[in-house]
């Protein structure tokens, strides 16, 4: 049974375990993997988002830098701020009632994001690579995500399987949310992302799947983000070719489901509309197992 909890935001909480909320993902660059830069002018991705808000979305994703596999240059803190500030500005104009996540790993992103109304931290780096960003967090008070990430992108390709992947994940996670608490995030703001296809060959995220109810030991709320995720091109590939991003939506709504059984809490993705029906019938399936 998937435990329950209160997860508190910068200014409300939100009760988790009942039914899965809905994250929809709002990608403000130009070079995302899944939607090639289609909401990259802030008007368009406002009217994405909003879009997404229509279709059930309970918390809007909004980020301003791929995390896409292979070597490239980072985005600068001033470029992603000029790419993110304005869609959560905008978005909160015609839904001030919206839950908007920050989708950044800069302590300077997601403090200007949460200033501007912004309810949560998504930092795909578990806050590792930006020194500031746990005590940035931690004065702000808000919801924070920590994402389990091996290696950086440009690493990827490269870099060998781990024999105990699961564990490796349990573990990292696990100082992660340490980490985060000893610089001041409460613990009821805290939840854990096993970062499906971040640092993960092919073949790793499915046992990471099959076994994501191990991570509720950690005694934290769940979210998947198995959206579109190039695992899945791979294992629905025809002609030899791996399926586009665009072809994986009945896939990611097969690992939707398994996840919801599994236990996780939220589910990030990019096609929401059908992610809200299937997630209905999987969490009424939890209530089945319940009763």
């Amino acid at each position: 049974m998937r435990p329950r909890f209160e997860w508190q935001l910068r200014s409300r909480t939100l009760a988790l375990g009942e039914r899965t909320l809905v994250m929809g993902v709002v990608n403000v660059t130009p070079d995302s993997f899944s939607d090639g830069g289609d909401f990259f002018h802030a008007d368009r991705a406002v009217e994405h988002a909003l879009e997404l808000l229509d279709e059930g979305a309970d918390i809007l994703d909004i980020g301003g830098e791929s995390t896409r596999p292979g070597k490239k240059e980072p985005v600068s803190e001033q470029e992603e701020l000029r790419r993110v500030v304005p869609v959560v500005a905008g978005v909160l104009r015609q839904a001030p009632d919206a839950i908007i996540s920050v989708d950044t790993y800069k302590a300077a992103v997601a403090a200007e994001a949460v200033r501007k109304g912004a309810e949560i931290v998504n930092d795909v780096s578990a806050f590792r690579w930006d020194p500031q960003m746990a005590a940035t967090v931690a004065g702000l008070q808000c919801g924070a995500i920590l994402m389990h990430m091996r290696g950086r992108p440009e690493e990827w390709r490269s870099q060998p399987a781990d024999p105990d992947l699961v564990g490796t994940v349990k573990k990292e996670l696990a100082d992660a949310a340490r980490v985060a608490r000893a610089a001041g995030v409460a613990r009821e703001s805290i939840m854990l992302d096993p970062g499906f296809g971040f640092g993960k060959n092919f073949d790793e995220n499915y046992p990471l799947l099959a076994r994501l109810a191990e991570l509720q030991a950690l005694g934290y709320p769940i979210l998947s983000g198995t959206s579109r995720k190039s695992f899945l091109g791979r294992t629905l590939a025809h002609g030899g070719q791996d399926a586009a991003p665009r072809e994986r939506i009945v896939g990611t709504l097969a690992t939707v489901t398994a996840s919801i059984l599994k236990g996780a809490h939220v589910v990030r993705v990019h096609d929401v509309k059908v992610t809200v029906e299937a997630a209905k019938v999987a969490d009424a399936i939890l209530r089945g197992e319940a009763g």
